[in-house]
């Protein structure tokens, strides 16, 4: 549903549109305000017709991602989210974080995980318990030596033939029903082994299993039986206020919490906890690979029901319920996961309040050092990175009442300096910048021409403050930059590493702000995001350009066939070892093509 200028306000799905439109346009009977603000805003409206209603529902989780209208509940981050992968494709798989997931049926995928960071605290466990191979190399068995990894009995040394496909696939099988919560039946498992190892008078191997078994059943401890009943089962409750919401999920495997996760949602406008929750159970299990028979929820999921339960039987491929229970011990479990959420929304709060508290104090003391005309509400920060002047690209990084807007970030391919010169970098970067302003606002003040500048509404925003990463150098050439442009009322500031000291133009010597100063730790926040935002796209392109020296010149060899063979290989290094034959019997190449690449790399 859409607004006059073409705005979406509304994704939604309906087995019958035209009963779905009575119930917006006619007064049958009184809407509830939500469809009273909406109806009032709606000027036009698309529709798409699908095969099915589990289609209709991925489409519609699909376009609210895309569109992010205002009355409808989404998960907040519109990234993907990060699992774990294994590559049973492999004769020695993998075990690795990824966020793409693929519909090859030879590997497996645990998540989806809130953050980068909880997906690496469960691979750091799970590489204590398990010595399953973290390298990339291609696995002969016939490496001199092996890593760091299997002297330390973090993994069995596949590389050196220390443990042939077998043996490692056991491995990697009690990854997998660890992921799953299936730890009694691996204890089992390595127990029968250490026997087996004892009689044969293995005595070190089977010490080393009986250390393992000991560090799984003391992590098995700290998993709380939340059933007496070997249930696999999600439990989901929400925290909500007027624009936002908290949503917890426990996941429940034999009986025992294995894992929690939250989310944090933004709210449709007038939409209730059941529209919310309803919309958490179609985004997370439309990602997630894996769905349980049974969902508990907080609250009825409504008309809806049906539908999400058929979506969800074609994901497990057997029926799956949804149930908000009344009372008795699953109740009790609703409870305890609606209580965690409310406490996540109260300590997300407190913590708002604290950081609003101070950066905005961290604003008023730079206001009063650098004798800025007004608060600095909006901090623009840029920075260059590159290695002796190769793939140079800058960044600019936006904070927002003390907190980064990456929705304003922006990053610039160097294009007109090819040596080592950081101030022509800095200059090339910030006269792009600067000059799509000074564009923007000189289209926005000419009436005819006003509507070309929805097209550029991102670089509209004047900065209240300029932060350049460097010394005076550095500032000296913003400052040309700002003189040859004609802007006199954007105050700039540029931060030396060394002595954390701030320059400023027409002042000689450095402003040094207490070191417990909060415009210090804003100034530094902002300055370190900018380099940690240079440096990624920086590294980026230079890994791409490392690979494109080599296999992009190989005529016949595209995108597909790159990946695969650096799938299988691991890096060209590997591809330029090995043997035409094996070259030449990766999937869709021929003879032909593998003496090329061998020629070419």
């Amino acid at each position: 549903m859409r607004s006059k200028t073409g705005l979406v306000l509304y994704v939604g799905k309906a087995s019958n549109l035209r009963n779905r439109l009575r119930s917006y346009f006619t007064n049958s009977r009184k809407p509830d305000p939500k469809v009273r603000r909406l109806v009032k805003l709606i000027e036009d409206f698309d529709f798409i017709i699908t095969e099915s209603e589990q289609e209709a529902l991925i489409l519609e989780c699909n376009l609210i991602k895309e569109y992010q209208p205002r009355f409808n509940s989404r998960l907040k981050d519109d990234k993907t989210y990060p699992f774990i992968k294994i590559d049973t494709s492999e004769a020695f798989p993998r075990v690795y974080i990824t966020r793409n997931i693929s519909k090859d049926s030879n590997s497996k995928y645990f998540g989806p995980f809130a953050s980068a960071g909880s997906v690496r605290r469960t691979l750091g466990l799970l590489k204590k318990l398990f010595p399953y191979r973290s390298c990339t190399k291609v696995i002969t068995g016939e490496d001199s030596r092996a890593c760091l990894d299997y002297h330390i009995g973090r993994c069995v040394g596949p590389c050196i033939g220390a443990a042939d496909e077998k043996e490692y696939g056991e491995v990697i099988d009690q990854v997998s029903m660890f992921l799953e919560g299936d730890t009694r039946q691996i204890v089992q498992s390595i127990k029968e082994r250490m026997k087996l190892e004892a009689e044969n008078l293995h005595f070190e191997k089977a010490a080393a299993l009986r250390d393992q078994v000991s560090a799984i059943e003391k992590v098995n401890e700290g998993q709380k039986v939340l059933t007496l009943k070997a249930d696999n089962l999600d439990i989901i409750g929400c925290s909500q206020t007027a624009s936002e919401a908290w949503a917890e999920i426990f996941f429940v495997r034999q009986g025992k919490l294995i894992g929690r996760d939250n989310y944090l949602m933004t709210v449709g406008e007038f939409d209730d906890l059941s529209s919310v929750q309803t919309a958490f159970i179609k985004q997370f299990y439309k990602v997630t690979p894996y769905v349980p028979p049974t969902i508990l929820t907080q609250s009825m999921v409504g008309e809806e029901k049906e539908s999400l339960e058929n979506f969800l039987k074609s994901k497990r491929g057997s029926r799956v319920k949804i149930i908000t229970p009344i009372r008795g011990e699953r109740k009790k479990l609703v409870n305890m996961v609606v209580e965690n959420a409310n406490q996540g929304m109260q300590q997300l709060r407190v913590t708002r309040f604290v950081e609003s508290g101070n950066n905005d104090t961290g604003m008023i003391e730079l206001q009063e050092a650098l004798s800025l005309p007004e608060k600095p509400s909006r901090i623009e920060c840029y920075d260059i990175s590159n290695i002796q002047g190769t793939n140079a690209v800058g960044s600019m990084v936006v904070f927002q009442d003390g907190k980064p807007k990456p929705s304003d970030y922006r990053r610039f391919q160097i294009k007109t300096v090819n040596q080592v010169d950081d101030y022509s970098m800095m200059r090339e970067m910030l006269s792009r910048r600067f000059k799509r302003l000074k564009e923007v606002n000189s289209i926005d003040t000419n009436p005819v021409s006003k509507a070309t500048t929805r097209k550029d509404t991102k670089w509209t925003e004047t900065p209240k403050l300029v932060l350049i990463d460097g010394g005076k150098g550095h500032l000296g050439a913003a400052l040309q930059v700002f003189l040859e442009l004609g802007i006199n009322d954007v105050p700039l500031a540029s931060l030396a590493k060394e002595n954390e000291e701030l320059f400023i133009p027409d002042f000689q010597e450095p402003i040094v702000l207490p070191r417990n100063s909060q415009g210090l730790y804003l100034v530094q926040r902002a300055r370190d995001e900018a380099h940690r935002f240079a440096v990624t796209y920086h590294r980026k392109r230079r890994s791409k350009n490392t690979i494109r020296s080599s296999l992009d010149m190989v005529p016949g060899v595209g995108p597909k066939k790159r990946r695969q063979l650096l799938t299988k290989y691991g890096s060209v290094a590997k591809i330029r070892e090995s043997s035409l034959e094996d070259i030449a019997s990766t999937p869709g190449l021929t003879k032909k093509l593998a003496e090329a690449i061998k020629e070419y790399i």
